[in-house]
């Protein structure tokens, strides 16, 4: 099978994951897109491919600004404030970085992020299920 064809099928299962996925699986998804971009733009940047470089820190800091974006800061309280300004550090990291090249940046980001993105996968089912349902309920009293 080609590379194209490889590339045409990952992106139709990830279509198809996105399309199934519940938020906490999305979310769980867009944190390991971003650490994957992390460590696509080190190796650029090792590389010396700039361009390349360029686009996974862009990707990266997309991702990191629609996490960010996302929070609901009114349920969330503290935690969801504070989670806000660590993403905002990330972007500002990331752009140091980029503007930089500064690998020790990247991996700053990198190994804050990933043991959020661990912590996120350890959440039980059953608190999943009830964070949904008193999202529900918050926004059916609104």
């Amino acid at each position: 099978m080609s590379l194209k064809g490889i590339n045409a099928y990952k992106k139709g299962n990830l279509k198809e994951e996105v399309a199934t996925a519940d938020p906490h699986k999305l979310t769980l998804m867009l944190m390991q897109g971003s650490l994957d971009r992390i460590a696509y733009a080190k190796g650029a940047m090792e590389r010396k491919d700039f361009v390349s470089k360029a686009e996974y820190i862009s990707k990266a800091s997309s991702i990191i600004l629609h996490l960010r974006d996302t929070l609901d800061r009114e349920i969330g309280g503290e935690f969801a404030e504070n989670l806000f300004a660590l993403y905002d550090y990330f972007i500002d990291r990331l752009n140091y970085a980029h503007v930089n090249n500064e690998i020790r940046c990247l991996d700053e980001v990198y190994n804050l992020l990933s043991p959020i993105k661990d912590a996120w996968a350890q959440i039980p089912q059953e608190a999943k299920l009830e964070a949904f349902e008193k999202q529900g309920r918050d926004r059916a009293a609104m």
